[in-house]
């Protein structure tokens, strides 16, 4: 009967003008209802509606999906029709909400070692605080806010000119643009040791021991290395690799002599012994290898220690500061990389069912005071909302409130110390 009913309404459109069409429709409509009825079906009339509004390649597609369906439903065309209306931008809004990952299970320090955004150099100038044996000059980007080190070489290294005291566990983070045209490569990073300061050390492997990472545009590769030894210690990985043209957030977790570098919702490569047990690092350099590079876009450069105690800080000591949950500029929508701050800090809640916490959010000084004020207060409220959905903690047991600028923990006269005034920060009631 439904091929009949859609034969009849085929022919139909084809032949009249749309004033016919759903004159005809409906008369076929009226004809045919208590047939259908009979056999059992319902929503006939949300259907041929529903057909008529978008034409019968419309009605095609809802009658033959009901036999595909095979099941009942209970929700009526019109909340359909509602669902395909929402806009675009809120479907992308949407598909940025937090969700819960197992694959984030790192956890950032409260310590931030460095931090480097290159908002303090000009446009046009190479960084005060980096050397290079290639072309590279500060640019902004279309499609990111901010500063970049353009990268615009493809064959060059470009060497962070200070010492840093790497902890034997940290988390060093960055976001790259790889460009679409050239070779394979985005970027190597280098991370490294060295018995002697050195600006640049443009061997293939610099300094005393260290390791490459090699992001490329279908793979992850790494290789540990140490001077003397013949033999390299050597990852792989296919995983959502770097995409060009795209801002693609990296995260590495150095534990020991252990990697783990995650990416775009998932850890990509986890090896428990990549680097030469003894190596200290020291150092860090981008690398464009020759021939097979592309060049890059880089900003945002954070290393933090990794894995406080949480539940000391909070429980007995009463305040917990983290820098490990993140939003996008001027976003309060939780990203999903702060998974692992969240479940430890709902593990210790759901360990003491009598606390209670309050949240708070901070910004650093850049932009309107009033503005900053209304976004720490709207990130603390969506820090709760992540707990209470994902994590089922009680929403009773949780303030919120937001400070803005007007509680910084440093100056707001460095990359690094703005960074550090970026946070939220958990208070035992």
């Amino acid at each position: 009967m439904k091929n009949l009913l859609f034969v009849s309404i085929l022919i139909l459109a084809i032949g009249f003008s749309t004033n016919t069409q759903a004159q005809l429709l409906d008369i076929l409509k009226k004809k045919t209802e208590e047939q259908i009825k009979k056999e059992g079906e319902r929503r006939v009339d949300d259907k041929i509606n529903k057909g008529v509004k978008k034409g019968y390649d419309e009605v095609e597609k809802q009658i033959e999906g009901d036999d595909d369906e095979g099941k009942d439903s209970t929700k009526s065309t019109d909340a359909k029709d509602s669902k395909e209306e929402e806009s675009v931008t809120k479907e992308n809004e949407a598909s940025t909400q937090f969700t819960s990952s197992s694959k984030y299970d790192f956890v950032p320090g409260e310590k931030v070692i460095y931090y480097d955004d290159f908002s303090q150099d000009a446009v046009g100038d190479f960084p005060a605080l980096w050397t290079a044996n290639a072309p590279g000059e500060i640019n902004t980007i279309s499609i990111a806010p901010g500063n970049w080190l353009n990268l615009n070489s493809t064959d060059g290294n470009y060497f962070y000119l200070n010492s840093i005291d790497f902890p034997k566990n940290f988390i060093m983070e960055f976001d790259i643009v790889p460009k679409k045209s050239g070779g394979r490569v985005a970027a190597d990073l280098i991370l490294y040791g060295e018995d002697k300061p050195k600006e640049m050390d443009n061997t293939v492997h610099p300094g005393k021991s260290g390791i490459h990472i090699t992001l490329e545009k279908e793979n992850w590769n790494t290789l540990g290395y140490k001077k003397g030894e013949t033999d390299h210690i050597i990852g792989s990985s296919k995983v959502n690799p770097v995409v060009p043209e795209k801002v693609n957030h990296v995260i590495i977790w150095v534990q020991n002599r252990r990697v783990r570098i995650y990416h775009k919702e998932a850890k990509v490569l986890d090896m428990p012994t990549n680097i030469y047990d003894g190596t200290k690092f020291s150092r860090f350099c981008f690398r464009l290898p020759r021939g097979v590079s592309s060049g890059s876009f880089i900003s945002n450069l954070r290393i933090t220690d990794a894995t406080p105690d949480m539940r000391s800080k909070l429980i007995t000591e009463g305040k917990l500061v983290t820098y490990g949950i993140y939003f996008d500029v001027n976003k309060d929508i939780v990203k999903p990389e702060s998974f692992g701050t969240l479940k430890e800090i709902a593990a210790v809640l759901q360990d003491n069912p009598t606390v209670n916490i309050k949240i708070i959010g901070h910004t650093d000084s850049d932009g309107d005071d009033k503005s900053n004020l209304d976004l720490s207060k709207r990130r603390a409220a969506s820090v709760k909302d992540a707990l209470v959905k994902n994590f089922s903690i009680d929403a009773a047991r949780i303030e919120t409130d937001g400070k803005g600028e007007g509680k910084p923990i440093a100056p707001n006269d460095s990359g690094v110390n703005k960074a550090l005034n970026r946070r939220v920060e958990f208070i035992k009631l």
